[in-house]
């Protein structure tokens, strides 16, 4: 069976530096494998335009539905830059175990018939940049309605270059928690924990938009909303399956497990809402299954079906009441609930992979761990992972925030706020009213 890019065993590690060294010649192109990370590249992209820009524009109010797409938009534009120019080079050239060289900066030695393993290394580029705009792009539901666009433009490029490249470089670009073993296949570290804790410490810096806590402040369009959800489920099989970077046996176990928790993290989120509240809503169908879909990212070249349903169980269960702690216990405003659903989402994946993954759990089992690991062991790798990821993004977003604040301040005016980002800050309405 094929070894999926994100384990990184320490033979793999070795074998993908030599590619980043240089062009390989060992391998042969290989057309099936090129035509499914080609069509995975357009599904992630399809991800962040237009499926997370209408998830989010539809839940906030109508007078901020323009500053939403705007920023998914003109993050999409930002990141795909600084990819080519730096951070493509940072996550995966040759470097140390903590960030990547610049030997391949503006794409150098990057050609037509530059391979990556059996597929070009043009495509491997374009794929990994589509993570690279979401990631960022996902922190956006944090800070929503109450933040100066040119804050989220500067955030965004200095968080891509300060946080996203070394952390990718960390986990698979064969850095030092790829070479300690971390599982995670698709994200659950470098994507969803990263986003989430940044998401939180925005919403701590920025505080809660006017009226949180005392007035009503419904997503304005649950149709939008819903639109961008489908989007985002069917563009997820290219995030998860794609990641396998192949077309083979692991591709399709993790469009399946994506599958089954996205459904099971969607019905649980339901059921809970429906005992306590008497019935279940259509926001929390969407957003337990981007919970499902989450939290079964990291794990989603590891485990079986069986253990994909019980994450997304998990991911239902956990998500929700995280949800209700962060607004309700802790109030914090995280506007789009990015850190209860992505960030604590991506822990709890990231964690039960480490369990899932195991052989040795009859109907629940997965892939198997690498050799002579116990189920103890990865976990510890496991806990790691999250804990550097976590602490290290949380520390960095914090002082990027602050510098941004400094430079050119980050909250608009409480008139700005009041009339609306659209107007304020792009001189435009979404509705002719």
């Amino acid at each position: 069976m094929r070894t999926p890019l994100s384990r990184f065993t320490p033979a793999f590690v070795a074998f993908f530096c030599a590619l980043a060294a240089g062009p390989s010649h060992a391998d042969s192109l290989s057309g099936a494998n090129t035509a499914w990370i080609l069509t995975s590249t357009a599904l992630v992209l399809f991800m962040t335009l237009p499926g997370l820009a209408l998830f989010y524009g539809g839940l906030v109010r109508s007078k901020n539905i323009l500053s939403v797409l705007m920023q998914c938009f003109s993050i999409t534009c930002v990141a795909s830059l600084l990819w080519f120019a730096v951070a493509y080079s940072m996550a995966f050239s040759d470097g140390n175990g903590f960030v990547g060289g610049l030997s391949k900066a503006l794409l150098a030695g990057i050609g037509e018939d530059t391979l990556s393993g059996d597929i070009p290394e043009t495509v491997f580029v374009m794929f990994q940049m589509t993570f690279a705009i979401i990631t960022p792009a996902l922190i956006v539901g944090g800070f929503a309605e109450r933040i100066r666009f040119s804050a989220v433009m500067m955030f965004s490029a200095l968080w891509l270059l300060a946080v996203y490249a070394p952390v990718t470089h960390w986990v698979w670009g064969g850095g030092w928690l790829g070479q300690m073993g971390l599982l995670d296949f698709a994200g659950g570290t470098v994507v969803h924990i990263t986003a989430g804790v940044a998401a939180l410490v925005a919403a701590m810096v920025l505080g809660p938009r006017n009226g949180f806590g005392q007035m009503a402040l419904p997503p304005h369009n649950l149709t939008m909303t819903f639109t961008g959800a489908g989007m985002l489920w069917v563009g997820w099989f290219g995030f998860n399956a794609g990641s396998a970077l192949a077309a083979n046996g692991d591709a399709g176990m993790a469009m399946l497990v994506t599958h089954l928790s996205a459904a099971t993290g969607c019905l649980t989120w339901s059921f809970i809402e429906w005992l306590r509240f008497g019935k279940p809503s259509a926001l929390g169908a969407v957003t337990g299954m981007v919970a499902g879909l989450g939290t079964i990212t990291p794990a989603s070249g590891y485990v079986g079906p069986a253990g994909a349903v019980v994450i997304g169980l998990s991911a239902g269960i956990v998500c929700f009441y995280c949800t209700l702690w962060l607004k309700q216990v802790l109030k914090i405003d995280d506007s789009l609930d990015v850190f209860p659903v992505h960030g604590v989402g991506g822990i709890l994946g990231t964690f039960l992979a480490g369990i899932f993954a195991s052989a040795e759990l009859g109907v629940f089992s997965g892939q198997g761990l690498a050799d002579g690991v116990s189920i103890a062991q990865q976990l510890k790798v496991q806990l790691i992972g999250i804990g550097a990821t976590l602490a290290y993004t949380a520390v960095v977003s914090f002082i990027l925030f602050k510098l941004v604040d400094v430079v050119i301040g980050l909250r608009v005016s409480a008139d700005e706020e009041s009339e609306g980002l659209d107007l304020t800050g792009h001189n435009e309405v979404g509705y002719d009213l």
